[in-house]
């Protein structure tokens, strides 16, 4: 985080320095992760896309992402940006967007609908009512009997329609895998980062988007906070990455310009792209990303402990292999998985290198004026062997690594430690903030509190008794 910082400082773009971090939402930027898309479709996928799809919760994934598309289109529909928020209030309460769309477009095209929908509503009670709307509120009910004495040709309220005329406690059940997700998401000071009010005109706190992102060339530090809660950080960081192939979508198609006065279409600027611990985050939208980004000018530097990790978090090893076939180089530090290194190892040529065998040998002789024969010789051979062995990478001392780099040249790197970064120029929360996060995910460092200095640990420093 410093280390952006000063360099952000230096580039002159400070102030296009954007922090996101779920773990202090008083010094973090915000972002809507599902209220920027190029198609309204792509609201759902990245929320149910979060969901369980082995055996049957395949099915109740299809469910969720059915009902939350209807949900945004609604949304979208009233002229609203869809967020996590509207979209748990409305899964739990599809009555109340149901309601509000229909006065929407009575008012819009059928304004003597309410009369006959009042009508309705007033001959109804809980002995007539359907055994498939029970529950609902009369208006709802009315509102469906009127919608099919009429034809009215709109999918929005074709869609809405149909989720209110599941039966309520068969519709609590088919969504019940959707819920718990959208509670992680929605729950606690979490909800103002991820679910902005764009009107609270009193909340200094700045809201981005990746588009306006690029646009502004803006360096952006995401801090997901996974070591707290992997499933909120999984969540967050797959729709982030959903959006960002989104946006790298449009931009290959468009160009960074599209839709500006004056803009030159076609333009695309380099995007990096730094993702650390990107296993904990990865799922089926990183393929797409790394895959096919190239096109829109994105970079992609992924850093993981090893190929267990990738394959751990995909649960398919064929699709860990797409992963990383999709990436050119290859620079790996000291690991401790022998079959990472052979990910490196196995990709270079075998050299030929040469052996020296001395021998001697020497014999009696029982005749003549010789009393013994000696002979020495060394004996040359070439010989095929890797240039590389797995020991080698799990050897490397710090801050030493094997780059494989453009289509395979193998070099050896040392690298400088990264030195002390001053703080003095950071402003106050930012120092509060970096000096927080020393604290919290930096354990083992001399000066600090760890599991070490418990009571018990701490009597294993005192002095053996004499007679031990």
């Amino acid at each position: 985080l410093k280390r952006m910082y000063l360099e952000a400082k230096r580039a002159g773009r400070l102030n296009e320095f954007y922090v996101f971090h779920l773990g202090w939402p008083d010094h973090s930027a915000r972002y809507n992760a599902v209220g920027r898309f190029g198609r309204i479709s792509e609201v759902a996928t990245r929320i149910a896309g979060q969901l369980s799809g082995e055996g049957n919760s395949a099915a109740f994934r299809e469910f969720a992402w059915r009902f939350v598309n209807i949900i945004a289109r609604a949304l979208v529909a009233l002229g609203r940006r869809p967020d996590y928020l509207q979209i748990q209030q409305h899964v739990i309460n599809i009555e109340g967007i149901f309601q509000e769309y229909a006065s929407k477009y009575f008012d819009e095209y059928d304004p003597k609908a309410w009369e006959a929908i009042v009508a309705i509503e007033g001959k109804l009670n809980e002995k007539n009512v359907p055994f498939n709307m029970k529950g609902r509120p009369f208006r709802v009910v009315a509102i469906d009997q009127y919608l099919s004495q009429t034809r009215v040709a709109d999918p929005v309220m074709d869609g809405l329609r149909s989720a209110v005329r599941y039966d309520k406690t068969y519709f609590d059940k088919i969504v019940a895998s959707l819920l718990p997700l959208l509670e992680k998401l929605t729950t606690g000071r979490m909800a103002e980062l991820i679910s902005p009010d764009y009107q609270d005109v009193n909340d200094p706190r700045p809201i981005f988007d990746w588009m306006q992102v690029v646009r502004k060339k803006a360096v952006v530090y995401i801090g997901l906070d996974a070591l707290s809660d992997t499933e909120v950080a999984a969540a967050v960081g797959n729709s982030m990455f959903s959006d960002l192939v989104s946006v790298a979508g449009h931009i290959y198609k468009f160009g960074v310009d599209d839709g500006l006065p004056g803009g030159v279409p076609g333009t695309k600027v380099p995007i990096n792209l730094h993702a650390d611990e990107f296993n904990e985050l990865m799922g089926e939208e990183f393929i797409p990303m790394i895959n096919k980004g190239g096109g829109a000018g994105m970079q992609v530097t992924a850093y993981t402990q090893t190929m267990s990790d990738i394959e751990a978090k995909i649960g398919n090893k064929a699709k860990a292999g797409q992963v990383i076939g999709n990436f050119n180089n290859v620079f790996m530090l000291r690991v401790r998985e022998t079959s990472t290194a052979e990910l490196l190892t196995n990709q270079l040529p075998k050299v030929q290198v040469f052996t020296s065998t001395p021998a001697s040998s020497a014999n009696d002789s029982a005749t003549g004026n010789t009393a013994f024969t000696s002979s020495s010789h060394d004996q040359v051979q070439q010989v095929s062997v890797p240039m590389i062995e797995p020991a080698h990478v799990v050897g490397l001392p710090k801050g030493q690594c094997f780059a494989l780099m453009e289509g395979g040249n193998l070099w050896k790197i040392r690298m400088p430690l990264p030195g002390h970064d001053p703080d003095e120029v950071m402003p106050a929360d930012l120092q509060a903030l970096a000096e927080s996060m020393r604290q919290t995910y930096q354990v083992g460092k001399v000066d600090d509190t760890g599991w070490w200095s418990a009571p018990g640990y701490q009597t294993l420093n005192e002095s053996l008794p004499a007679d031990l």
